[in-house]
């Protein structure tokens, strides 16, 4: 358990190949690298060995740990997905201008398939913060702002 709130309050840094194979991870719970390569090598034309290299990375990164049982490896997470999802998007929108962030927002739930529950979560979410938004959001990317540069 130390382990999981050591690696939770770290920056996610996670690379777009090594999601992959923590969605498959976070999916199965507890899988073999055996597992992880065989489904790995149904969505993406990867070689064993990178593969491996990825696992190897998140293992070293605390997010996958490793038990070995009956001779093999098994993998499973040390973080919680929807945490780690949500750390990683506040990290990346902390990134962008204040200012542009909620084009950003529109823009990528404009692009996405989400479903009607999701939706409405939105929607209730969006109408208590709507009670208090400001109505300007002002740009961060410089010290004193950027004004109207932005």
């Amino acid at each position: 358990m130390d382990t999981v709130a050591k690696r939770e309050s770290k920056k996610v840094e996670i690379s777009s190949a090594e999601w992959q194979i923590m969605r498959i991870v976070w999916t199965l719970k507890h899988v073999t690298s055996s597992e992880i390569i065989n489904l790995m090598q149904k969505k993406q034309n990867w070689s064993d060995s990178t593969i491996k290299t990825l696992i190897t990375r998140l293992t070293k990164k605390e997010f996958l740990s490793r038990e070995k049982e009956n001779g093999r490896y098994i993998y499973s997470t040390t973080v919680e997905e929807q945490a780690t999802m949500d750390e990683y998007a506040n990290s990346l929108f902390n990134d962008f201008c204040a200012h542009k962030s909620g084009s950003v927002l529109n823009e990528l739930i404009d692009s996405m398939e989400i479903s009607r529950t999701d939706i409405e979560m939105l929607q209730q979410t969006l109408a208590k913060k709507a009670k208090n938004a400001p109505e300007h959001v002002k740009c961060d990317c410089l010290p004193d702002g950027c004004q109207d540069m932005c």
